[in-house]
C-alpha cells in the first residue's frame, strides 16, 4: 500500500487523505458577474471613489475615460458621460488582474465626494457596461451589477488573495472602536494570525502523516510512533495551541469587548459612576430617586479594550408605570451582562432600610445571574464619608468617589481582570468569537487524542480522526474548511463598496 500524498490543500484541490476535499465553497453564477459599487462612506467628502471590478475592463475604461489606462498608474482625466461630456474630474486607476484587491480587473475612478456626484459616476459606469462595444457589437461588459455588501472582499477571498481571517481583519479594522483594536485588526490582515494557525496546521499534518502511516503498514516490528516522538509532538502542539488560544481571546476581546451593567438603588450614583468612567456628562444626575427611567449606554476604553457601560434605573419597588418599565429594562439589562457593578451608597451603609433593600437586591441578583458572571461590589460617595469613618467603611469590593474620582483606578483594574485582560508585549492580532470556538474545538480533538495514544491498547483509527477532526478545526478559521451560510453571514456584515 502506498502512502498518501500529504500536503494541505488549498480551496479547489483534492484532500489529501483520500476523499473530496470539503475546502471550495459553491462558486454562485452572481460569483462571475461584473460588480460596480460607490466605495467610500455616504455623505460628502474631499475625494468619493467608484470601483469596478470584472474581467476585461479595457472596452468600459475606453468609454469612460476615452482612452486606455497604464496598468497601476493614476491618471488625472475627464470622466466622460455618454455624450461626451465631462461628469467630473479626477484620477483613475486601473488594476489588471491578477495583481489587484479581488484578483480580477479592477477600475477605480477617484472623484469629488459629493453623493450626487458619486451617484451620476456609478450610474454612467452600469450604463457603460450596458452598452454595444462598437468594435465587437457586444455589450461592453455584460451583466455589470451593483456589488452586494462585502462582494469586492469575498471575491478576493474566493480567488486566493486572502485568507477568511484576513477578510474579517478588514471589517474589523473598518469597525474599530479602540487604537489597540485597529492596530491588532492590521496585524491579523497582514497575516500574523493567519501564520499561526498554518504552523498549528502543518505540526498536525506531520503527526497525522505518522499516524497514516502506522496505519497502512500494521505488520511493521518498528513501533513508527514512539520511534518518531508521536507523544512529544503532540504535547507541543498542545502547547503552542494553548498559546495560541490566549492570543486569539485576548484578540476577541479587542473586538468584543464586555458589557457591563451598573446597579443598585436609586441615588446611589450610578449615573455619576458612569458619568467618570466615561469623563463626559452622559447621563442627568439629581438628587430626586428615580431619576434615570431608561439604560444609557456608553462605550469605554481602558488599555484599548472596549467596555460597553450601562447605567440602569434605579431598583426599587415604585408605583409609576415609566419608573416601572425602567426597572424592567434594568433587571433585563443585568441578566444579559458579562459583569455587573453593584452600586452602594456609603453615607446610608448603616440604615436598616437601605441595607435591608440591599440585601433583597443581593438576593435577586443571586438568582437571576449565572454564577459565572460576576458581581462587583463597588461602594460609592467615598468623599462624603467623614475620614475618621473611613476605616469602619467595608472592605469588600471597591470604595471609591465618582464625584472625586478616587478609586476609579482601582475599579478600572478590576474590570480588566474580569474581562481577562493581559498585555502581550509580543502583540495581539484581532480575533472573532467563533475563532475562539474553533480553538476550543482542537483542543477538545487534541486532549482526546492524547488520550488514545496513552491508551495501553492504541486506537490508532480513533487517534487518526481525532486530529482529522482537529485539521478540519483549524481550516474553518482560514476558510480551508468553511460553510457557505458562514460566508453569507461574515461578508453580508460588510459595507457595500467593499
Amino acid at each position: 500500500m502506498s502512502l498518501r500524498v500529504l500536503r494541505c490543500p488549498s480551496r479547489g484541490q483534492q484532500s489529501p487523505w483520500g476523499g473530496p476535499a470539503a475546502t471550495e465553497p459553491v462558486s454562485l453564477p452572481r460569483h462571475s458577474d461584473p460588480i460596480a459599487a460607490i466605495a467610500t462612506a455616504p455623505g460628502r467628502g474631499g475625494v468619493g471613489i467608484v470601483r469596478l471590478s470584472g474581467k476585461s475592463l479595457a472596452p468600459v475604461i475606453e468609454a469612460l475615460c476615452g482612452r486606455s489606462l497604464r496598468a497601476r498608474e493614476a491618471t488625472y482625466l475627464a470622466f466622460r458621460d455618454q455624450d461626451g461630456s465631462a461628469i467630473d474630474q479626477g484620477l483613475a486607476i486601473h488594476f489588471p488582474a491578477p495583481h489587484s484587491y479581488t484578483g480580477e480587473d479592477v477600475l477605480e475612478l477617484q472623484a469629488h465626494g459629493g453623493p450626487v456626484v458619486l451617484q451620476l459616476l456609478l450610474a454612467r459606469v452600469l450604463a457603460a457596461g450596458a452598452e454595444v462595444d462598437p468594435a465587437t457589437g457586444r455589450p461592453r461588459l455584460a451583466g455589470l451589477r451593483v456589488a452586494q455588501p462585502g462582494e469586492f472582499t469575498e471575491r478576493a477571498f474566493l480567488g486566493g488573495k486572502i485568507d477568511l481571517a484576513q477578510a474579517e481583519a478588514i471589517a474589523d479594522l473598518i469597525d474599530a472602536s479602540t487604537a489597540a483594536a485597529a492596530r491588532s485588526a492590521s496585524r491579523s490582515l497582514a497575516g500574523e494570525f493567519s501564520s499561526e494557525i498554518h504552523a498549528l496546521r502543518d505540526a498536525l499534518i506531520h503527526l497525522r502523516m505518522l499516524v497514516e502511516a502506522t496505519l497502512d503498514f500494521p505488520e511493521e516490528d518498528i513501533d513508527a510512533l514512539a520511534q518518531a516522538d508521536a507523544h512529544g509532538q503532540l504535547v507541543k502542539l498542545q502547547q503552542t495551541l494553548v498559546r495560541v488560544m490566549q492570543r486569539t481571546r485576548q484578540g476577541a476581546l479587542l473586538r468584543e469587548g464586555i458589557k457591563v451593567v451598573i446597579a443598585g438603588q436609586p441615588n446611589a450614583g450610578k449615573s455619576s459612576l458612569l458619568n467618570a468612567l466615561a469623563g463626559a456628562e452622559l447621563a442627568i444626575v439629581t438628587p430626586v430617586p428615580g431619576t434615570t427611567r431608561d439604560k444609557v449606554t456608553q462605550t469605554i476604553q481602558i488599555e484599548g479594550v472596549p467596555l460597553h457601560v450601562i447605567d440602569t434605573a434605579g431598583l426599587r419597588e415604585s408605583a409609576d408605570e415609566v419608573e416601572k418599565i425602567g426597572i424592567a429594562r434594568a433587571w433585563a439589562e443585568i441578566e444579559g451582562a458579562d459583569a455587573v457593578l453593584f452600586l452602594h451608597d456609603l453615607t446610608r451603609a448603616d440604615a436598616t432600610e437601605y441595607r435591608a433593600a440591599d440585601a433583597g437586591i443581593a438576593r435577586a441578583l443571586a438568582t437571576k445571574l449565572s454564577k459565572h458572571i460576576p458581581v462587583v461590589e463597588v461602594w460609592n460617595k467615598l468623599d462624603a464619608v467623614p475620614a475618621h469613618a473611613r476605616d469602619g467603611a467595608p472592605r469588600n469590593g471597591v470604595r471609591l468617589s465618582a464625584k472625586t474620582g478616587a478609586g476609579l483606578d482601582a475599579l478600572r483594574r478590576t474590570l480588566l481582570d474580569i474581562a481577562g485582560w493581559q498585555s502581550a508585549p509580543e502583540g495581539v492580532y484581532i480575533a472573532r468569537e467563533r475563532h475562539v470556538q474553533a480553538l476550543r474545538r482542537v483542543d477538545e480533538h487534541l486532549a482526546q487524542a492524547a488520550a488514545h495514544l496513552a491508551a495501553a491498547a492504541q486506537a490508532l483509527d480513533l487517534l487518526a480522526e481525532e486530529l482529522r477532526l482537529a485539521q478540519n478545526a483549524l481550516g474553518e478559521i482560514t476558510g480551508e474548511f468553511t460553510s457557505d451560510d458562514l460566508l453569507g453571514v461574515i461578508f453580508s456584515q460588510f459595507c457595500i463598496g467593499k
